[in-house]
């Protein structure tokens, strides 16, 4: 957190400038000067450009000071699903500062250079994380009779998941549930007995997101009872709507 004050202070104001600092466990493989130095982990998602616009408006207030009031530059970490800014608000970063308004912002990739987009109400949806657990009975491939294949079990829970925002969330609201995630299985002969899956959900309104969690319940544990199997979700709740 940085401070920056104005040449002159006769309205006391006191703006904040947001900018969040991350980076993600993804290989990065531009080959660009400034790419990630840490194999594993990339600057991605526009951190690093987010960190930068800050930075240089910080240096641009910093020499100018021509402006009437106090900044106030915030670096906030963890944007990527570790709750920075919950962090920042626990430490008492808003009772320290009587900030009359904060202004962030993310890149956007295609908007035309110089310009930018505001909405009112909801912006960007809460993020939720998805585990599913496929439980059945493995057994040789060349007998499926004597199993309780959970890959099969698996492809019908991918099916019906889908039919969930078609078929149950009102038409003028939006959801969406991405299974992104399949692991199980080590040999090309062999049906394994637990397949795993991973996904999140975004929705805009949180009566949606509670939908959809009881849905999605419903149908990952029903289908697999269909087939003689077990299913289990995990659904774990993140960020809110923005």
């Amino acid at each position: 957190v940085g401070v920056i004050r104005g040449n002159r202070d006769t309205s006391g104001r006191i703006i904040g400038l947001r900018a969040d600092m991350d980076a993600l466990p993804i290989v990065e493989a531009t080959d660009a000067p400034w790419a990630s130095t840490k194999p594993g982990m990339m600057h991605a998602c526009g951190h690093d450009g987010h960190t930068t616009m800050l930075l240089g408006a910080a240096r641009h207030l910093a020499e100018s000071r021509a402006f009437d009031g106090t900044v106030i530059v915030i670096f906030q970490p963890a944007e990527e699903g570790g709750a920075g800014a919950k962090a920042m608000s626990d430490d008492g970063l808003l009772k320290q500062v009587p900030l009359q308004e904060v202004y962030g912002m993310h890149n956007k990739p295609g908007l035309p250079l110089g310009q930018f987009a505001i909405a009112a109400g909801p912006i960007m949806g809460s993020v939720d994380e998805i585990r599913i657990r496929v439980e059945g009975e493995g057994g040789h491939a060349a007998l499926p009779h004597n199993t309780v294949d959970p890959m099969t079990v698996t492809a019908a829970i991918i099916q019906a998941v889908q039919s969930i925002v078609s078929r149950n969330i009102d038409p003028l609201k939006s959801a969406v549930i991405s299974l992104t995630t399949i692991h199980g299985g080590d040999a090309f002969n062999v049906i394994p007995p637990v397949i795993k899956l991973t996904g999140t959900v975004r929705t805009l309104d949180p009566s949606v997101r509670d939908q959809v969690e009881v849905r999605l319940r419903k149908t990952v544990e029903n289908v697999a009872q269909a087939f003689d199997a077990k299913a289990e979700i995990d659904y774990i709740r993140m960020y809110p709507v923005t």
